[in-house]
């Protein structure tokens, strides 16, 4: 695993501790997917909010890219401690971890973003429901993006905010505007 793009592209991750449970979203999806935040998104003066964020690549593209700051929510505690170590090892100081449940970091979250990923784990039932929270509690900025990362099959067309869906081999992801 490594950092497809931005001042750190080419950096390998370090490796995934024994007992890891994360699905990381692959290199060439990653790839594919910050080719399309390009297209809308000055990082340098982007925050963003990296939600169930697993082993924090995605985190770490966002840093790499120049986001101003990087707020990534975990809430297995093996997970937790690697992102924050390769965020250590790695000097990223723009990112900050908290170890929470992404949906109750939801909840009661004030802070507003210019990108939201999420990645929540393929057989969350609850994952339908991210774009009517981040929408209820004003999470994204006017203009700003939300992307959910879900298995094939899981339609958002319905949702609050969404544009279109994108699909690169077994990874989708969908894409939702903020008002």
């Amino acid at each position: 695993m490594r950092i497809v793009g931005g001042k750190y592209g080419g950096r390998v991750l370090p490796p995934l501790p024994r007992g890891f449970k994360a699905r990381p979203t692959t290199d060439s999806a990653r790839e594919n997917l910050f080719n399309i935040l390009e297209n809308f998104a000055d990082f340098a003066s982007s925050d963003a909010l990296d939600l169930f964020a697993g082993t924090g690549a995605v985190s770490c593209e966002f840093v790499s890219r120049g986001c101003r700051s990087v707020d990534t929510v975990e809430i297995d505690p093996l997970h937790f401690a690697y992102i924050r170590k390769t965020a250590e090892t790695f000097g990223f100081v723009e990112l900050h971890a908290v170890r929470n449940d992404a949906f109750r970091f939801l909840g009661f979250c004030r802070k507003t973003y210019d990108i939201i990923f999420a990645d929540p784990p393929f057989a969350c039932e609850k994952t339908i429901l991210i774009p009517s929270l981040v929408t209820e509690h004003r999470l994204l900025k006017e203009g700003g993006r939300l992307v959910i990362e879900h298995p094939a099959g899981r339609d958002f067309s319905d949702a609050p905010g969404f544009v279109e869906s994108r699909h690169y081999g077994s990874v989708n992801f969908s894409f939702f505007l903020g008002v």
